[in-house]
């Protein structure tokens, strides 16, 4: 499928359904000795008006403040669902663990997030999930996964998810 793969960089938004792409970077890391996952979640940047109305409402340092909690909070919130998702899948058997998952939290936008993320750690490959969207949502935002896949240099696999 894959030439020698070491580096699997994993794209999650966390919702409900998204176990499917998980569970597919899983299957691809237990078939390469040695391999690690990077569990990536990115927090799209707020738009200029939601930071000015916010900077209206509290001083910078709070806001910046409260954005770095609630990063804090996010890391702490995958690195459990993580240990959840080891604990209640995976098998006695596989030798993928938490030692094989690294969990990180970016701040930006989504596709570019990801392509500067898999370049930077050098992955393999970038797994991810896609969920149907409205032929009209389609055409005015198009989807993470389908800019992410036009854009990158290095092999994407897209797992279809359920709902959305």
């Amino acid at each position: 499928m894959f030439h020698d793969v070491k580096k699997i960089l994993y794209v999650s938004d966390l919702e409900q359904g998204s176990r499917p792409a998980f569970r597919a970077a899983v299957s691809l890391c237990g078939h390469y000795s040695g391999a690690q996952i990077t569990y990536l979640y990115v927090i799209e940047s707020l738009s200029g008006t939601a930071r000015s109305v916010l900077s209206n409402m509290m001083e910078e340092e709070e806001l910046d403040e409260m954005l770095h909690k609630g990063v804090e909070a996010l890391t702490a919130k995958i690195r459990g669902r993580i240990e959840c998702f080891c604990e209640e899948e995976l098998e006695e058997h596989e030798v993928l663990g938490l030692k094989n998952i690294e969990a990180r939290i970016e701040e930006g936008t989504p596709w570019r997030k990801i392509l500067e993320v898999g370049d930077e750690m050098n992955a393999d490959v970038i797994v991810m999930g896609t969920r149907k969207h409205s032929a009209l949502g389609q055409a005015l935002i198009g989807s993470t996964a389908t800019k992410t896949l036009t854009h990158s240099k290095r092999p994407v696999l897209i797992v279809p998810l359920v709902g959305g």
